[in-house]
């Protein structure tokens, strides 16, 4: 899976370097309207893969933001509707870029807030937080339970890093990893956190990659496995990760491959989804663009990712009272009762 995932942003990068190169090939460089317009569309249409599992009309979709278009049109303008035509898809690793503006659909928005680490720090941690690398981590208050704040994947995880914080937690009864509001980032970093979790190797989810004409012609079902570190780990403990709307792509990875260890319990809300990894190219006008080219699946075969992971226990939080955070609390007790 890791050669996989370097293979798609190779891909990536080869097909982006593809089209600036086609279009230093070509005298004109076309601003046609109409030009960009088809040639996003037949991008999307050629290559999305999930056409199907959200029931997009991709054909009416066509016709619908096609009508929009004339000559004369501002950048400004085509641009909204470039972008308003992929939001129509609702997947934050779809986006246009300009060098005035970048199309989102923006899927946190769409569920409850549920994290406010000032609680944490004040409440929780106060005098036993640590900062290392991407971590913020400290003991429970009155509870021998540790708690571990990630809260970005685009931060690299390095494995001195992780030998510090587990052999710091190493005699707890239980720990907290808190991946709310984490957005994602380099998925190299999943394996690298649940390989410190296992001490056998596990099959933890399926992904598939769209690679025909059809809009649901898909490769075969590629396993992925995580496999144990040798380095220190944390085994034979209960470990609860905490989950939002705001946990997306990586997390949402991370959460999904959670749902194959027994020692760990998700516990929040959702996930946001991004169960697919983006590819993208250039328009002919110059800008930018990317969408979900793959699908991930759990040990059943069965696609739900992009929707979001649930998680195993939902709690959310109370925002009239601010020296309590009821997810975390909730985790402590589940913590308390293994």
């Amino acid at each position: 899976m890791k050669k996989r995932l370097i293979y798609l942003l190779i891909i990536q990068i080869i097909s982006l370097t593809s089209c600036h190169k086609w279009l230093l090939d070509n005298e004109v460089a076309s601003k046609d309207p109409f030009i960009n317009f088809h040639y996003l569309w037949n991008e999307v249409d050629k290559k999305y893969a999930y056409f199907e599992l959200k029931q997009v009309n991709w054909d009416s979709i066509k016709i619908a933001y096609h009508s929009k278009l004339y000559y004369g049109i501002s950048e400004d303008t085509l641009f909204t509707i470039l972008g308003n035509m992929l939001n129509q898809l609702r997947d934050d690793h779809t986006n246009l870029i300009s060098p005035f503006n970048t199309s989102r659909y923006n899927v946190f928005v769409q569920g409850d807030d549920n994290f406010e680490y000032k609680t944490i720090q004040q409440h929780y941690i106060r005098e036993s937080e640590y900062t290392i690398g991407g971590f913020k981590h400290g003991f429970i208050n009155g509870y021998n339970i540790g708690y571990i704040r990630y809260g970005s994947f685009a931060i690299s995880v390095n494995n001195s890093d992780l030998d510090f914080i587990l052999e710091r937690y190493k005699n707890t009864k239980g720990i907290i990893i808190d991946l709310r509001e984490n957005s994602g980032g380099n998925f190299v970093n999943i394996p690298k956190i649940l390989s410190r979790l296992t001490d056998k190797k596990i099959l933890v989810m399926y992904n598939r990659t769209r690679n025909g004409t059809g809009r649901e012609d898909f490769g075969p079902y590629e396993p992925f496995y995580i496999s144990p570190s040798n380095r220190t780990k944390y085994v034979n403990k209960p470990v609860i990760v905490l989950i939002d709307r705001g946990s997306y792509s990586a997390t949402t990875f991370f959460a999904l491959a959670s749902k194959a260890m027994s020692n760990i319990t998700l516990v929040g809300d959702k996930t946001g989804g991004g169960g697919g990894l983006p590819n993208g190219g250039q328009l002919p006008n110059g800008w930018t663009y990317r969408f979900s080219i793959t699908q991930s699946y759990d040990l059943n075969k069965i696609n739900y990712a992009e929707d979001g992971v649930e998680p195993d226990y939902y709690v959310h939080l109370d925002w009239d009272n601010r020296s309590q955070d009821q997810i975390v609390d909730f985790s402590i007790n589940h913590i308390l009762k293994k």
